[in-house]
């Protein structure tokens, strides 16, 4: 069994690791750390865990995980993972972040968008970052891994096989977000209060989200100069999981509506959580956040607008599985040499 330890334990992060490890056939939970919450069990922190694991949340400031873990997630925040992660990685073969510490790897647009998490060039450069679909092989072994962020998930998944796959210049690429308010973790905002949250479409990013600098740091290091200029508008909506990215893109290069949909199909063939969907093919349009709730599947749809002179790209996902959590399962079998799929076959849950 691989021994998994869990920093961040009372966060919603932290909740949906606790219950994927603990479905996993291969992994053992050893240890909960946190701050906050010391000496509370799971079931107090997650009532949807009635479970008696043996474990309290314990702090991690002066524990040594040498004998206990054979991999750490850090379910924390930017600043607590960046300090954190290095002296982890002395102690335990793997540690997986799943904050935004080590995501965008050029210093410069890391200073920009974090300017308050310091983290040195030597530990930024031992981090595997990005989709377990686009770096799988990357993974086998690695020591530190850096998850995406949720929209950065959906959005790269949802271009990949137009810049990585058909090699197409991107003059444009305009994303709108729209997200549920799991999104935002547990930190108390007045926007955030039901009376206020339910039924609102609130646009609480509607230019500078952090997401598209790490999309647009990615694929520069992935296959330089594809993309021109990516922007972003995020809004908050009265759903607790799930997120649509719509992407619309501009380019000069020759496309089609069958071509782009056969690409799609041939990129993603051996991926199975990729699921590429025709926006008509079932009783509602696709992709759709219900349609994917509780599971660790990526809906795709790509689509061509002759009228409007645009591909137009959607990615639903469930923010918290593989937006998150999931994501985080689906690396460490990759890291540890196991079946991919393996602890994350649960199909979704619909109506939710």
């Amino acid at each position: 069994m691989i021994r998994v330890g869990i920093v961040g334990a009372s966060g919603l992060a932290g909740g949906e690791l606790i219950r994927l490890v603990t479905q996993h056939p291969e992994l053992e939970l050893t240890f909960l750390g946190g701050s906050s919450k010391v000496g509370r069990r799971p079931s107090e922190l997650h009532p949807g865990l009635r479970m008696d694991l043996g474990l309290t949340v314990e702090s991690t400031a002066d524990t040594d995980l040498s004998d206990r873990c054979d991999v750490v997630f850090l379910a924390t925040p930017a600043p607590v993972s960046a300090a954190l992660a290095g002296r982890l990685a002395d102690q335990v073969p793997c540690v997986i972040d799943l904050s935004g510490a080590f995501r965008i790897r050029t210093p410069e647009l890391h200073e920009r968008w974090y300017p308050q998490v310091e983290r040195t060039a030597e530990l930024v450069d031992r981090f595997v970052y990005g989709v377990p679909e686009l770096v799988g092989d990357q993974l086998a072994g690695a020591s530190l891994i850096s998850l995406p962020g949720c929209y950065a998930t959906a959005i790269t998944l949802g271009l990949a096989p137009l810049t990585l796959g058909l090699g197409l210049d991107l003059k444009t690429v305009l994303i709108d977000g729209k997200s549920g308010s799991s999104g935002g973790g547990l930190s108390l905002r007045t926007a955030d209060l039901h009376p206020l949250r339910n039924g609102a479409i609130a646009p609480y990013a509607p230019t500078g989200h952090r997401h598209a600098a790490e999309v647009s740091d990615f694929f520069e290091r992935a296959k330089p100069g594809k993309i021109a200029t990516l922007s972003m508008s995020a809004y908050g909506v009265s759903h607790v999981r799930g997120l649509l990215a719509s992407s619309y893109v501009l380019t000069d290069d020759e496309v089609d509506a069958r071509a782009l949909q056969r690409a799609y199909l041939r990129f993603y063939k051996d991926k199975q959580f990729v699921r590429v969907r025709r926006n008509t093919e079932t009783l509602i349009p696709v992709p759709d956040p219900q349609a994917v709730l509780g599971s660790n599947y990526c809906d795709v749809t790509v689509m061509h607008d002759p009228e409007g002179g645009r591909i137009v790209v959607l990615s639903a996902l469930d923010n918290m599985v593989k937006g998150a959590a999931g994501q985080g399962i689906q690396a460490l079998n990759l890291r540890f040499g196991l079946a991919e799929e393996t602890g994350l076959t649960a199909q979704p849950v619909m109506p939710a």
